[in-house]
């Protein structure tokens, strides 16, 4: 998953006289929506009351993967206050980053001065602390992030089956200043649930990764996924696990 660092539905019936002059009916009896109005759908079923922007979110994380022992990362995020903090246990060792108006402050065991050798091994710097704070809000932020300046959203919305299930998927490009990775996004045609994504450094390299999402759990009236597993989109190497507790 250390790539993602760098930087990361529509089955309803209608009569055709209440559709939007925008909306279309497909021949897999889908209708088909432009990609905004999609977005909209989406962030409706997950953010139906607009907390994204203006709540303090409290979130308890468990990450797993091959070979390596459990981490467990509580997460802090306030959007209207400029605000994120975690605290992440793994193994011995307790790491706290905290960034309030872009002032970041880090401790590692209960010290805020450390050696170069617990710098470089723990990543305890305010450049890594920023990085994280932008990878939690941009993940968990997931659909309503996708309204932020910069995102480039393409205007056509496809059907696709996609790890052996049909999905509606939007195509999403950044502004240079933002990121150069390409996003697809992978929404359920009933609900409009979000339930996969997947980004590439070099779409015709197949490089990058994608990312399953499943089961829920409701956070502050925030619908999040509770489970997302992550893979190498070459060959479906399993990357790991999140896990919402």
């Amino acid at each position: 998953m250390k790539s993602i660092f760098l930087i990361i539905s529509l089955n309803l019936i209608f009569s055709s006289s209440s559709l939007n002059p925008k909306t279309q009916i497909c021949s897999n009896n889908y209708i088909q929506l432009e990609a905004m109005e999609l977005l909209s759908k989406s962030i409706s079923y997950h953010d139906s009351k607009n907390i994204w922007n203006k709540s303090r979110l409290l979130m308890n994380i468990e990450m797993t993967r091959p070979n390596r022992p459990k981490r467990n990362t509580q997460v802090e995020i306030d959007i209207s206050k400029s605000y994120f903090k975690s605290k992440v246990l793994q193994e011995e060792n307790k790491i706290e980053q905290m960034i309030e108006n872009e002032v970041c402050k880090i401790t590692f065991n209960g010290n805020t001065s450390f050696s170069i050798d617990e710098i470089e091994k723990h990543k305890l710097t305010c450049q890594y602390a920023l990085k994280m704070r932008d990878y939690y809000t941009y993940l968990y932020g997931l659909p309503m992030k996708l309204k932020d300046p910069g995102t480039i959203i393409h205007p056509e919305v496809n059907s696709k089956v996609f790890k052996g299930k049909k999905y509606l998927v939007l195509k999403v490009d950044y502004e240079q200043s933002v990121g150069s990775d390409r996003w697809y996004f992978y929404f359920n045609p009933k609900s409009y649930a979000l339930e996969a994504y997947q980004f590439f450094h070099d779409e015709n390299k197949n490089d990058g990764e994608y990312i399953l999402l499943s089961d829920e759990k409701e956070i502050n009236g925030i619908k999040m996924p509770k489970i997302r597993s992550w893979f190498y989109n070459k060959d479906d190497q399993y990357l790991g696990t999140d896990t919402l507790k």
